[in-house]
């Protein structure tokens, strides 16, 4: 798989000149033109390599002959209004309707457990650590579907950096806002509150882990984990905290969850792996929305496999952990 293509090559040349100029506009183009090089690697894995006329293949099929096909951008109408947000609803389309009421200012988030420099850093404070930076990403649902999106953040390390981790420190833990009168989803029983989330301090501190704060050329709607949705490209989507308030680390692995609800179904790391079968979703397959073509194959870790893969060499891959 060719991971070297520019993120760019699979955007429409209009929505990526009109999304520069907007970034420009916010005083952020020049960073994101700066870094392009550099992460148009890390961005973008390469073209997926499966096409068939009409359809995805089917489960039974084989396969069958494959082209190269670039992935493109998601429409933002489906990112925007097709959101698992329990936080809000368990319903995809009524986060953004709950939502819309959703203020992510004033902000803050603490930076404490195992490090030198503990900190409470409200959202300006955050935001001026590092550069913005230009991601295009495969998001990939549990579920089975899927989306391609130009987030907007920089990259989790320069945080967890900035607070000078201690020798201790082997994992990070992410919590979530708790605030059930701001998210009414909250005060059902759907889940546990508030929402925490965990990495091993190498996925956390990989290149390619965002702490993304913007998408589409905007800043983040509430719908979308406004202000701060943590960002894991090749793990399903649940891994990805959202309006994240505190970020721990710690020396043993953290609760998750969604590994809370069922232990036996949503492992800690859940790397996209299309061997393993979830429940009620099969994991070979999967749906991109907005696109013509309703059905390809899952790639192992989202089709980041070359940047991530070594992260767990010597673990069973069948098992999730």
């Amino acid at each position: 798989m060719n991971g070297n293509i520019p993120a760019r090559e699979i955007t429409p040349r209009e929505t990526f000149l009109s999304r520069r100029r907007l970034l420009q506009t916010l005083g952020i183009g020049a960073s994101v033109a700066a870094t392009g090089g550099v992460y148009a690697w890390l961005a973008d894995p390469g073209p997926s390599p499966y096409r068939t006329s009409g359809r995805g293949p089917r489960e039974g099929d084989g396969g069958g002959a494959a082209v190269s096909m670039a992935d493109t951008l998601t429409p933002p109408e489906t990112f925007t209004h097709y959101n698992n947000y329990y936080e809000f609803s368990t319903d995809k389309r009524d986060p953004a309707l709950l939502a819309a009421g959703f203020k992510p200012r004033p902000w803050s988030v603490t930076v404490d457990g195992r490090v030198a420099k503990p900190r409470t850093l409200d959202l300006d404070q955050l935001l001026s650590l590092a550069p913005a930076e230009e991601r295009v990403y495969r998001h990939r649902c549990v579920e089975g579907w899927s989306m391609v999106i130009p987030w907007l953040g920089f990259p989790l390390a320069a945080l967890l950096k900035a607070a000078e981790p201690l020798a201790g420190a082997k994992f990070v833990a992410f919590t979530s806002l708790l605030d059930p009168a701001r998210m009414p989803g909250q005060k059902s029983s759907v889940l546990r509150w508030p929402y925490v989330e965990g990495l091993r301090m190498d996925e956390a501190m990989h290149p390619l882990t965002l702490l993304s704060h913007g998408a589409y050329g905007e800043a983040l709607l509430p719908q979308n984990g406004a202000p701060l949705h943590l960002v894991i490209p090749w793990k399903y989507g649940f891994k990805g905290a959202k309006a994240i308030v505190r970020i721990t680390l710690v020396d043993t692995q953290p609760a998750t969850t969604w590994n809370l609800y069922s232990p036996a179904d949503y492992g800690f790391y859940s790397n996209v792996n299309p061997s393993i079968t979830r429940p009620r979703f099969s994991q070979r397959f999967e749906d991109r929305l907005g696109e013509t073509v309703d059905r390809r194959p899952t790639l192992a870790f989202n089709g980041y496999a070359e940047q991530v893969a070594d992260l767990y060499r010597g673990m069973d891959l069948a098992k999730d952990y």
